[in-house]
């Protein structure tokens, strides 16, 4: 499919069920978009039970291959992204349990890894210094969240990464609205709690060698 249909497609904010009911009706080329607008959510959903990059690109073909193959039994009663997500979830949790990595613990999964989890903003405007700092923030953050037992990672990556709502959360997860408000409650809890944690260690306002570096020379050249 033409890069130019897909932006006229998505310029035009086509809805999801009009594209679902074209392809079904024959223009395969069409769930292109549907790759495109989900992607990102589908990273971030199975980004939360497994970090390794190349698995999480197989997984993410695997859900995309299972969605389309099995669209004509897609209801319109949710989203297409969180019937989706629920099919990418599946795909994790079966991989975890083939390679024996998950554990059930109290109803809690748990697992060994590690990468990234949020997307960069553009950064094309910010200069070196600030790049850096943005880019520590980001490594703290995901560093913390990573931190997570996964039964609280997962609902805090949905709800206030991807922004999804509590019903489609508890939709993807298979778990209660009730469920799902109280487990982001504690994510956010145990988050405050590491994160002022960590403003007490004394590395936390280290001054950075880019700025150490600037500063020391240019006073070394007014006192020389």
């Amino acid at each position: 499919m033409e890069a130019s249909s897909v932006s006229d497609f998505n310029n035009h904010k086509i809805s999801e069920s009009e594209i679902i009911t074209k392809i079904l009706s024959g223009q395969k080329e069409l769930f292109e978009i549907l790759l495109r607008r989900n992607n990102q959510k589908l990273y971030r959903a199975i980004r939360s039970y497994i970090k390794d990059e190349h698995e999480i690109e197989d997984l993410m073909q695997n859900a995309h291959i299972k969605a389309y193959e099995k669209l004509s039994q897609f209801r319109f009663s949710s989203s297409y992204s969180t019937w989706l997500i629920r099919i990418g979830i599946n795909e994790a949790l079966a991989r975890l349990k083939e390679k024996g990595k998950i554990i059930n613990i109290n109803g809690e999964f748990q697992r060994a890894n590690s990468n990234s989890i949020l997307e960069m903003s553009d950064t094309t405007q910010l200069n070196p210094e600030r790049k850096i700092m943005q880019q520590e923030a980001k490594l703290i953050l995901e560093t913390t969240i990573d931190q997570l037992p996964i039964k609280y990672k997962s609902v805090f990556i949905l709800r206030e990464v991807e922004e999804l709502s509590t019903n489609e959360t508890a939709e993807c997860l298979g778990i209660t609205v009730a469920n799902v408000k109280v487990r982001n409650h504690r994510a956010k809890s145990i988050l405050k709690e590491q994160l002022f944690d960590l403003t007490k260690n004394a590395n936390i306002y280290e001054f950075g060698f880019s700025r150490c570096d600037r500063i020391t020379e240019n006073v070394m050249m007014k006192i020389l």
